[in-house]
């Protein structure tokens, strides 16, 4: 393995898939499964009967991506239909979405009140304390099935019954049939509440496609000169399509990614909550490496490579990212009294409890019913359901240096170590 590569086996692909890509070996795949712009938008706009797509900004992260799936992400036969699919679902997606403003013009005057959004340290338990806290009616979440299709606008009468949950559920987890070992990282399922990083897609800025390809030149592009700004307006549109026939008192929203970007979501959305989930980040960081492993092998035999995703794989971009959350919140750069604190440790220790603390700090009610509520959900669902995520930790020589690295960041929040 070159020093370029992590350090990370992938699990053995199941037979089905082996198969399936070996029969493409000899096949011309590329036009077989053609992943050209001008030809995804003329079959998307075929798809949906729609032309416009509104605010042009989506096109260069669009174009910028395609050509990077193209040239760089070594996609392999499934793999290639996947990102095809993905492709085409976002931008019938964002067709839906100005569709729905041209008919309804009134959906601009839909308000998006005080909503508490997850910034994440990433694999610190934010994922169930997000499901914990969708328990409560108060707080809707965007589900999985509504942020891949949001058009036409879904409506209270038949949230639950909905046909686009069905095909959502094939798609979403068919991640699991393709890599049997990512149901043990992360549970996918179309009535589960998912991250903004799947609505912020539809617009082609996102760090939804780095997280599913290697495709250094759209990562570059997000890093230097991607309009966050218009990133979270579009998600901002998506919301209000989604409340407009199915009314959310208050949206609870998360993704990792937000810790990158919270002076922009104070811009978009100035009485939002922002949720920090914290957690040993020494550890955090081995998950970290192992689920994007995973994830770039769903799609594709090419090994994962450290340099080329130093951004979002490199200890030293992790404690880079978290201090400077610890700067903007010291110089008043995002408001200090908007911003609340979970550890992992706690929520681990005692779950209930650690939910009623957000609660206390965020100045929100919290009852019986709602302690109920996530005693029942996690009966239902113990941890290590889905099988124990394993994953390589540093040798002790590593782990001092990470220590040092992350000293900062733990001292300031106070999280405890947990190697």
């Amino acid at each position: 393995m070159s020093d370029d590569q992590v350090a990370w086996v992938p699990p053995p692909r199941p037979e089905w898939v082996r198969t399936f890509n070996d029969e493409g070996q000899y096949m011309d795949i590329r036009n077989l499964v053609p992943l050209e712009p001008d030809e995804l938008i003329a079959t998307a706009k075929r798809a949906t009967g729609f032309d416009d797509f509104g605010d042009e900004r989506w096109r260069e992260p669009f174009y910028i991506l395609v050509k990077s799936l193209e040239e760089e992400a070594a996609l392999n036969f499934f793999g290639r239909l996947m990102a095809r699919n993905d492709v085409l679902n976002w931008l019938k997606a964002l067709l839906g979405i100005h569709a729905a403003f041209k008919q309804n013009p009134e959906i601009a005057d839909e308000v998006i009140d005080r909503p508490l959004i997850i910034a994440a340290l990433p694999r610190s338990g934010s994922s169930i304390l997000f499901e914990l806290l969708s328990l409560d009616p108060d707080l809707g979440s965007p589900l999985q099935w509504e942020m891949m299709f949001p058009y036409p606008p879904p409506e209270a009468a038949t949230y639950e019954t909905d046909p686009r949950i069905d095909a959502c559920q094939h798609l979403i987890t068919q991640w699991g049939r393709v890599a049997p070992s990512f149901s043990a990282i992360h549970q996918m399922d179309a009535r589960l509440p998912n991250e903004c990083i799947f609505a912020q897609a539809a617009c082609f800025t996102s760090e939804y496609f780095p997280s599913q390809f290697q495709v250094p030149s759209y990562i570059d592009f997000l890093a230097t000169r991607a309009d966050w700004e218009f990133s979270y307006s579009f998600h901002k549109k998506v919301l209000q399509v989604l409340q407009w026939h199915n009314p959310r008192k208050h949206w609870l929203l998360k993704a990792p990614s937000h810790m990158n970007y919270l002076p922009t979501i104070f811009k978009v959305f100035p009485d939002a909550r922002v949720l920090f989930t914290h957690r040993d980040p020494v550890v955090a960081q081995a998950s970290v490496i192992n689920l994007m492993g995973t994830l770039f092998w769903i799609r594709s035999d090419k090994p994962m490579e450290i340099k080329a995703f130093a951004g979002m794989l490199s200890p030293e971009a992790m404690a880079y990212g978290l201090n400077r959350s610890i700067d903007w919140l010291e110089s008043g750069a995002i408001p200090r009294d908007q911003c609340l604190n979970s550890l992992y440790a706690d929520l681990i220790g005692s779950p209930v409890e650690a939910v009623r603390k957000v609660y206390e700090t965020a100045g929100m009610p919290f009852t019986e019913e709602n302690a109920q509520r996530i005693r029942d959900y996690l009966t239902a669902k113990p941890q290590g359901k889905f099988g124990k995520h394993q994953y390589g930790m540093a040798d002790a020589a590593e782990t001092a240096r990470l220590r040092q690295l992350f000293g900062r960041y733990q001292s300031y929040f106070g999280v405890p170590n947990e190697v």
